[in-house]
């Protein structure tokens, strides 16, 4: 008997063992991420501020801003974002790799909306390691209001929704 109950309290003491997700995702990866399929990158060439960023407590970082222009072989990346609370300088070029997907320098970046105008960018990660908000200007509390719904909705933690 005693045998018995040391099999059944050992399963039970590595459950503590699990390993957790990361300090630093902001997404629960159990929740399905959808992309933006009717996404159009030549639609999102030009200029785009940061207004908003997952950040973890604490953090402060400041609001970036990206270039976007036209490549043969995709979107060509210039500028600094704010990436989980660090500011990264980011480079180089994004290939599409599906409908409103992104392969931006070994990681995947998934537009997961874009308002129909194209003045908004929510863009996110299947990991959760990090989630951005751009926008061509300032942007109104009711385009905001939606990026964070799709946040929400696509396993965002959304509380850790930094405006800048």
């Amino acid at each position: 008997m005693t045998r018995v109950l040391a099999l059944l309290v050992v399963p039970v003491a590595l459950l503590g063992c699990a390993p957790k997700q990361p300090a630093s995702a902001f997404r629960d990866t159990g929740t399905p991420i959808w992309s933006a399929a009717a996404f159009e990158p030549s639609r999102s060439v030009g200029t785009w501020r940061q207004v908003a960023g997952f950040q973890p407590a604490g953090a402060a970082c400041t609001a970036g801003a990206l270039a976007i222009t036209p490549q043969a072989e995709g979107l060509r990346l210039d500028g600094t974002l704010c990436l989980a609370g660090v500011a990264r300088d980011v480079s180089g070029l994004a290939r599409p790799t599906g409908p409103g997907r992104l392969a931006v320098v070994g990681q995947e970046w998934w537009i997961l909306w874009v308002d129909s105008d194209y003045r908004t960018l929510a863009i996110g990660t299947p990991s959760g390691r990090f989630g951005v908000l751009l926008d061509r200007a300032a942007i109104p509390g009711d385009r905001f209001n939606a990026a964070r719904e799709v946040f929400d909705f696509n396993g965002y933690q959304t509380a850790a929704l930094t405006a800048f």
